[in-house]
């Protein structure tokens, strides 16, 4: 894509701090460092997110991924942890429409990086959770 801002960091026409290259990915240091060593892990094949990944690309670039992790968390003795964050679609957080994986040192609970899963358990009973259930389970059935 000509617009595509990760596609123009692949290319060469916007530097990046290029941490791990090779023919399927680029990893490189987000510009917007959310804790210290925050990389993203992207496909030189643009593709817009993960619904869009096919077998043999999702094997290829996840498959690198706990190599690119191990790195930045043996870069900083630090680090004691990580977040592996992969948005897709705007309401999910997307902003650059270029798959992407985030991966985020953490380095204590007060590294001012923060998650917050909801339990929302209280809302379901078994009737809820079984139809949910199997509408995944019929489009996986789909899918093969």
């Amino acid at each position: 894509m000509t617009d595509c801002i990760f596609c123009k960091i692949v290319a060469g026409e916007i530097p990046s701090y290029t941490v791990y290259e090779d023919d399927v990915v680029k990893a490189f240091l987000d510009i917007s460092q959310g804790t210290p060593g925050h990389t993203l892990v992207i496909p030189k094949k643009h593709v817009p997110d993960l619904f869009a990944y096919d077998e043999d690309l999702a094997a290829a670039v996840f498959s690198r991924i706990p190599k690119i992790a191990r790195a930045v968390k043996n870069s900083n003795p630090a680090i004691k942890g990580m977040n592996v964050i992969n948005n897709n679609g705007k309401v999910a957080y997307q902003s650059v429409f270029h798959s992407h994986i985030h991966l985020i040192p953490r380095y204590s609970n007060d590294d001012d990086f923060k998650m917050i899963f909801k339990d929302n358990s209280g809302k379901y009973n078994d009737e809820k959770y079984r139809k949910i259930q199997q509408a995944i389970k019929d489009q996986l059935e789909d899918e093969q």
